[in-house]
């Protein structure tokens, strides 16, 4: 398994779907980023300002990271990761 080093904290937690196919989501204000290893196959995407990850029970959630996508392009490259 293969792991990517990033500082995040969670913004948005992902819970599932309503009666309606409303996506039923948690805001969180964590105030500072903690280091995670992230196993690689629980990335969804990347954006400028998230990481979109699984969770446990079936949760998705955003994570807001502290470095360009540059980087974490660069260290996906580094683990073999292919980006197009």
């Amino acid at each position: 398994m293969q792991y990517l080093e990033v500082n995040v904290k969670t913004a948005i937690i992902v819970h599932g779907y309503d009666d309606n196919h409303k996506e039923i989501t948690e805001t969180v204000n964590e105030e500072q980023y903690v280091t995670k290893l992230v196993a690689i196959e629980r990335l969804q995407s990347v954006s400028e300002q998230y990481l979109l990850v699984t969770g446990s029970h079936g949760r998705m959630m955003y994570w807001e990271y502290d470095e360009s996508i540059d980087s974490i392009r660069q260290k996906l490259e580094k683990v073999g990761v292919r980006v197009a």
